[in-house]
């Protein structure tokens, strides 16, 4: 045990002293000497120790990491990095977005809109277009699922007395002013009959004959419907609508332009709810049904 503890009170002893050399040998200075090879013409002579040899070194490391790191991050080198997307792209994808999230919203007014106007063709209830609880392709299905027996009677009850009310406010409506294109010339078989809901006249004619817009307007919808098939309607100044139903073909687009006696169908029998070749047409004032004949002669 003696020995040993000798030898730890040595090493101990010694520590300092090798301490104190490692330091010494930092601070020791040398001299750094650059010659001319041919005439050993001194050119450059530098004193130098190796403390401060390591210290240059490492301001130089992280100053060129540093300037590395700012350099990438404050200029458009850092689109270069793998993976890192540029600014334009980014502005660019931003800027998609937002229109698709616009295009999105359009997408599913218009739907509910022409949901809208066939549930109107067809005599169904509308849509309320602040609903976006439901999606468009079950709106429908889900509003006459939830219609229950007291709002049956009610909205037969107000369609009862709209229906009474109907020529009341015909009187008032003033349409001497207005001038209108015949649709289709030929033979009426049935008259406008609000309290059989039948809000139109039917004219007969040749097939294959040439439907006309009765006054300049443009295409609010021009779809085809199970009950009266192919339908047109046509949106026109003073708050008139147009309406033409049972058609075998369109000529018309929805969002189109049309001219008073410019050809928008062909005369047809389709839809469920026709018998044979005809036009069934309706005129609509202040979303109010009028009757056709009383201002044109068919």
């Amino acid at each position: 045990m003696v020995p040993s503890i000798a030898i730890f009170a040595a090493m101990a002893k010694q520590s300092p002293q090798n301490q104190k050399k490692i330091v010494q040998k930092l601070r020791n200075k040398y001299r750094l000497v650059i010659l001319n090879d041919d005439t050993f013409e001194e050119k450059l002579s530098l004193k130098l120790s190796r403390l401060n040899v390591f210290f240059l070194l490492g301001f130089l490391i992280i100053f060129l990491i540093s300037s590395t790191a700012l350099l990438i991050s404050f200029t458009p080198l850092r689109e270069y990095i793998p993976g890192y997307s540029s600014t334009a792209l980014r502005r660019k994808a931003l800027d998609i977005t937002f229109k698709t999230d616009s295009l999105e919203q359009q997408l599913s007014y218009n739907k509910r809109y022409l949901l809208n106007l066939k549930n109107i063709v067809e005599g169904k209830p509308t849509l309320n277009f602040a609903d976006t609880t439901l999606s468009d392709s079950v709106v429908a299905t889900v509003l006459d699922q939830n219609i229950i027996k007291e709002d049956s009677v009610l909205r037969a009850l107000v369609e009862e007395e709209e229906r009474f009310n109907i020529n009341e406010n015909e009187k008032g409506v003033d349409l001497i002013n207005y001038s209108f294109f015949t649709p289709v010339k030929g033979l009426v078989t049935q008259d406008f009959n609000p309290k059989q809901n039948h809000l139109g006249i039917d004219v007969v004619a040749k097939k294959n004959e040439v439907i006309k817009s009765c006054q300049d307007g443009m295409v609010l919808f021009a779809e085809w419907t199970a009950e009266t098939g192919y339908v047109l309607i046509v949106q026109h100044n003073g708050e008139f609508v147009s309406v033409y139903k049972h058609n075998s073909s369109l000529l018309k687009r929805q969002g189109e332009m049309v001219k008073a006696g410019e050809p928008i169908a062909i005369i047809g029998n389709s839809g469920e709810l026709s018998t044979g070749p005809h036009l069934h047409f309706e005129l609509w004032y202040n979303s109010n049904p009028v009757n056709p004949a009383h201002y044109i002669s068919f």
